[in-house]
């Protein structure tokens, strides 16, 4: 047989012509399915407008699966990885749910948890930009601002709250909130609401609220206790889970470096010059470290800020501003800012400590990669660090590529067995960690035999002519101490009464 292609031009009269019929002719592949868009899942034309101003034409998968079953007011249990536009796939219906009646005053008409500050704001910003065309009036309750500008922002009526558990339970036990009015309830970030022990805040909150009312139970992992969660706080869920549970973007490039402790400032430096770090999450696990690293990073002239929990709520609120801007380059930031902060355009995610937790490391470098963008996250691990990458490849289920720096010493894993410290501050998830197995100590010289002790004796008075201590008849004071006896350590009693004369004398 001829595999070559036949030259056109080269035919034989007398063969059948090699046309088919249209009979045998094999039917084409149809056309691929076209994507999805907005339009395409029942939102208003109002969403649909300002979505379009954003340039959002087609939705995430998570949005796509989630958003009309809102609209139909399903209970929904959503799970997908960080940076799948989550936030988006419950804003966006609720913005249409709540169309067309008014809240009353201090009772709001729904209501979204968030873990912390940073989300709340961000969840905020989206009601703001999805809902320019709506005359939907959203607040925003979290810690660090004045209650009493809350208190009047609840006065005036509010279609969506948006709070943390800590400042909604002191609003609610001030008087200053009613949730009898809330039909829709929104848990975004479970997961996260677990580790920070927040839990017991909302299941208070949530037995406030109405029995009949729609919830939304969003998180980036479903583990056991979320599971229990979820089936306490939901009724006949829609479940909808578009990727495998605490799993890497594919569109995130990572990397690791294996560095000596006192280096990784400067590897951190090489690594900030050598890559095209357009800006760039630095992650550290505590707080004072960030504001170690920030200053040398300032003093190496780069463009820095920091952000953690223990800042005021006006400085971490200004500096994420001035980032999102453009105006800091580098954010030094604890694991506030790991979850629910969408930076568009964020080249960069550097994890100058190794998470302590796994799924801590899914949501850092989650932070980048977003809406089908390219990203880089690299780590720097020190030596003792091998327990920590290990369970985040466990997790994540692919291992993390190595790299190395050519102006700094390579270094590698150390060799002793070092375990996981303990959990602290996680909620309950953590238990007894095994300690590092101890080295046998050599066994010391056997000590010569002691001999037993003399059992002790009375001491014998050094002065044989001392007289023992006596009570005065007359004024019942004890003598024969010397004159150091305190005052108040004198026995007093009651002179004896006298016979005879010298008693009626007396």
């Amino acid at each position: 047989m001829n595999l070559t292609d036949p030259d056109p031009t080269d035919t034989d009269p007398t063969e059948p012509d090699p046309t088919p019929s249209p009979e045998s002719v094999t039917p084409a592949p149809a056309a691929s399915t076209p994507r999805v868009t907005f339009a395409d899942l029942g939102l208003s034309e109002t969403i649909l407008r300002a979505v379009h101003e954003l340039d959002y034409l087609h939705p995430t998968p998570i949005q796509e699966q989630a958003i009309p079953y809102v609209l139909m007011g399903r209970d929904v249990l959503g799970t997908a990885q960080t940076g799948t536009g989550k936030t988006a796939s419950f804003t966006l219906p609720m913005l249409d749910v709540l169309t067309g009646s008014r809240a009353r005053a201090r009772m709001p008409r729904s209501l979204i948890l968030e873990p912390t500050r940073e989300l709340a704001l961000q969840v905020a910003e989206n009601f703001v930009k999805y809902g320019k065309y709506q005359k939907l009036i959203h607040a925003l309750i979290i810690g660090g601002e004045s209650m009493n500008d809350q208190k009047d922002a609840l006065t005036r009526g509010v279609d969506v709250l948006i709070a943390t558990p800590g400042r909604l339970i002191d609003l609610i036990e001030r008087g200053g909130i009613l949730l009898s009015d809330t039909k829709l309830l929104v848990i975004d970030e479970a997961d996260r609401m677990l580790d920070m022990g927040f839990i017991p805040d909302v299941e208070r909150i949530v037995g406030l609220l109405p029995a009949n009312r729609q919830t939304l139970f969003f998180s980036a992992t479903m583990a056991p206790a979320i599971r229990k969660l979820a089936d306490a706080f939901l009724s006949n869920p829609k479940e909808i889970s578009v990727s495998r549970p605490s799993s890497v973007a594919t569109t995130i490039t990572t990397g690791l470096v294996i560095v000596e402790p006192l280096q990784k400032r400067e590897a951190l430096r090489q690594l900030l010059r050598a890559e095209a770090v357009q800006n760039a999450l630095i992650f550290c696990n505590r707080k004072r470290d960030v504001d170690v690293l920030y200053k040398s990073l300032v003093k190496h002239g780069f463009s820095a800020g920091a952000l953690h929990g223990d800042m005021a709520q006006s400085v971490r609120f200004t500096t994420l501003e001035k980032f999102k801007a453009g105006e800091i380059q580098l954010l030094v930031c604890s694991d506030v800012a790991a979850r629910g902060l969408d930076i568009g355009g964020l080249s960069h995610v550097f994890n100058f400590d190794v998470p302590i937790h796994a799924e801590d490391y899914v949501h850092r470098i989650g932070r980048t990669g977003r809406a089908e963008k390219l990203g880089r996250a690299l780590t720097l691990a020190a030596p003792e660090d091998k327990w920590a990458v290990d369970a985040i490849e466990s997790l994540t289920g692919m291992p993390i590529p190595h790299l190395t720096i050519e102006a700094l010493p390579p270094a590698h894993w150390a060799q002793a067995d070092v375990a996981r410290p303990a959990r602290r501050g996680r909620g309950g998830r953590g238990g007894r960690a095994a300690t590092p197995a101890k080295a046998a100590k050599p066994e010391a010289p056997a000590r010569p035999e002691a001999r037993p002790k003399a059992p002790p004796q009375r001491k014998r008075a050094t002065d044989a002519t001392q007289a023992p201590p006596r009570v005065e008849e007359n004024t019942g004071r004890v003598v024969g101490f010397g004159d150091e006896i305190p005052a108040f350590m004198l026995i007093r009693r009651r002179p004896r009464p006298m016979d005879g004369e010298n008693a009626d004398a007396a």
